[in-house]
């Protein structure tokens, strides 16, 4: 099919073209740029944690450190899991053992249940992070002029799509 001045048509960009014959072939477009996004983000949390001095962290301990340190408060593993939205606990305890031997967390025990927390390094780590991140990463988005508000509804609207996508992951489960 030709577009304007007789070039060919470029379609929606996926990644999967027979996920696009479906219903809803902008799904696929969306998964596309979600592939993009999150293979993006990972290098850039592992690059950016590198640059704040700790290298050798892979994207799902950068995750669980700045976790950890959120609210400067200990968290519970199960917490954790949930707000990164881990379903495999073992990911989480690997990652923190990792960074506990890096004295980045400490663990401690409430009762039967085992607290993470962030030590003095490992805030230190985070806001060497922040500070990276606001060098590199803020004042180049905050050259596009993107509307907050705007920006929030984007994310929004991802939190939303993660509960379908796990839903469907719970019913193909059950298949």
């Amino acid at each position: 099919m030709a577009g304007e001045r007789g070039q060919p048509e470029i379609g929606p960009i996926v990644s999967s073209s027979h996920l696009a014959d479906g219903a809803l072939p902008v799904l696929s477009e969306l998964e596309f740029g979600l592939i993009l996004a999150g293979n993006a983000f990972d290098r850039w949390m592992v690059r950016c944690m590198t640059a704040a001095g700790e290298p050798g962290c892979a994207a799902i301990d950068v995750l669980v450190l700045h976790s950890v340190a959120h609210r400067q408060r200990p968290k519970r593993l199960g917490d954790l899991c949930s707000v990164l939205g881990v379903e495999d606990t073992h990911l989480v305890i690997y990652a923190i053992k990792k960074l506990e031997k890096r004295g980045l967390v400490k663990s401690a025990r409430a009762g039967k249940e085992k607290l993470i927390a962030a030590t003095n390094k490992g805030f230190e780590i985070c806001l060497k992070y922040r500070a990276v991140r606001e060098a590199l990463l803020v004042e180049s988005m905050k050259g596009l002029g993107l509307d907050a508000a705007a920006t929030s509804a984007v994310a929004a609207t991802l939190r939303a799509l993660s509960g379908h996508y796990d839903q469907a992951a719970r019913a193909a489960a059950s298949l």
